[in-house]
């Protein structure tokens, strides 16, 4: 249930939310109430999705972040409508007049994203060609898109790589193919799906990956006039149709986000109801949340997160794809872990340099041991994989104040609550990377009560 939780501020107190850099004192536990809105991995998705129809979409819960922005601007340079609904979170795309964009437009919009990718089987149907630059994204590891541009031949495209970046053309058009996905990618999966839809013929993909927003986008598909079956062991069957039309979805919520603030609540000794979160994809977290000590209730519109005293426990654990514990809860995870009484070990499966983020929290106090080439003759649930790595983490140790710079999205929200829970004043810039994933995320830090200036 919803708690009565009061924060420090005062009572109509302003504060600056604008600027890069916040300078943080810490100390105060994180009171009060959340909103997510829908996940960022599929509000994005949904959006290029809509090229695919003949008629407008309405997507609502669409999270007001710099990713959607980024994808709202390259769908507008292809000619798509984008407008702003009645309702906050909701928005309008209209398709019909889908055009070649230019090079340099594409250029400017993309470096700061990797989700260009997923435009590629759209517009391949649409316009019979589809650009991708160089791709950005964190700096988390390589994520190379190799996945991507098999698929894509599979299905008869051909790609022709230059300085500039990668061109696609489909002169035979695209056709259903079979495919086996060496690792059950996310994106592999979505650019699958996306471009299977409508290629002639029928796609079986293979060890696909069935996350929570893959389901939501198979979900969207599907009301656009899609053919998918969802088969046993990652198998996944696509009938290609002749044509789709648009849909009027609302986003799943996002588990990152709902993750990310019920670790915030338990670093800082909070009480935070997150509203919005659902049990059902979060499992895996929540069994996870408990066994390190924390405290959750679960309620019908969200569930309330919370320290509830005592000592935090170590724990082992493995990242993996759905059902296993996400990547992207790990890094906040481990903030929590610097508190927990005894050793614990986190092994990374995902990418292969998602630990960096560990160096500023080292600086802070902690106690954390990377080891980039894994453990080795150690008991796993999870294959090995080549680059894979582990963290060693011991405590509990006093955290204090430092000068961080935000090196990606997820290790950046670790290191503000980090400062959040420290002793003494730090300094963390780069918070517009942040924003990247979380909506109004210097606003939520102000309502739960958190102590912090904003600088430019």
């Amino acid at each position: 249930m919803k708690t009565d939780v009061q924060n420090p501020r005062k009572a109509g107190e302003q504060v600056n939310l604008k600027g890069d850099t916040l300078i943080i004192r810490g100390g105060n536990p994180l009171r009060g109430v959340v909103d997510v809105r829908g996940a960022k991995n599929l509000a994005t998705k949904a959006m290029v999705a809509a090229l695919l129809g003949e008629t407008p979409s309405i997507l609502r819960d669409v999270p007001d972040i710099s990713d959607v922005g980024v994808v709202r601007g390259l769908l507008e340079v292809h000619g798509v409508v984008v407008t702003n609904g009645e309702t906050a979170g909701e928005i309008h795309l209209n398709p019909t007049d889908v055009e070649t964009a230019h090079f340099a437009q594409v250029d400017a919009l993309a470096s700061s994203s990797r989700i260009p990718i997923l435009f590629c089987g759209p517009l391949l149907h649409r316009l019979g060609e589809a650009f991708i630059p160089d791709l950005g994204g964190c700096r988390i590891g390589d994520r190379p898109i190799d996945f991507h541009l098999d698929a894509l031949r599979a299905f008869g495209a051909v790609v022709d790589k230059s300085y500039e970046g990668i061109h696609l053309t489909a002169p035979d058009g695209l056709k259903g193919a079979d495919i086996h996905l060496p690792y059950p990618s996310v994106g592999a999966t979505e650019q699958v799906l996306l471009t299977a839809v409508r290629a002639t013929g029928t796609t079986e993909l293979r060890n696909a990956a069935i996350e929570p927003e893959i389901m939501d986008l198979i979900a969207i598909l599907q009301k656009m006039g899609a053919i998918i079956s969802v088969e046993p062991n990652r198998v996944i069957l696509i009938e290609g149709v002749d044509r789709l039309t648009g849909f009027t979805h609302r986003s799943l919520f996002d588990r990152n986000e709902a993750a990310s603030w019920a670790t915030a609540a338990l670093v800082t000794h909070g009480d935070i109801f997150v509203a919005g979160a659902k049990q059902s994809e979060l499992m895996t977290f929540l069994n996870v949340f408990r066994k390190v000590g924390g405290g959750f209730d679960i309620d019908e519109d969200g569930i309330r997160f919370y320290h509830p005293g005592g000592e935090l426990k170590p724990v082992t654990i493995e990242t993996d794809v759905h059902p296993g514990f996400m990547t992207d809860w790990q890094q906040p995870l481990v903030v929590a872990l610097t508190q927990a009484n005894g050793v614990s070990v986190v092994h990374e499966t995902v990418y292969e340099n998602r630990f960096g983020f560990t160096e500023a929290l080292n600086e802070m106090g902690a106690n954390i041991v990377v080891h980039p080439r894994g453990l080795p003759n150690t008991p796993r649930r999870v294959a090995r994989r080549d680059f894979e790595q582990a963290a060693v983490i011991t405590g509990p140790t006093p955290l204090h104040g430092a000068n961080i710079l935000v090196p990606d999205l997820r290790g950046g929200f670790s290191h503000v609550i980090a400062a959040l829970s420290a002793d003494g004043v730090s300094r963390v810039s780069n918070v517009d990377l942040i924003r990247r994933g979380y909506e109004h995320f210097v606003d939520k830090l102000a309502g739960l009560g958190a102590d912090f200036d904003v600088e430019d």
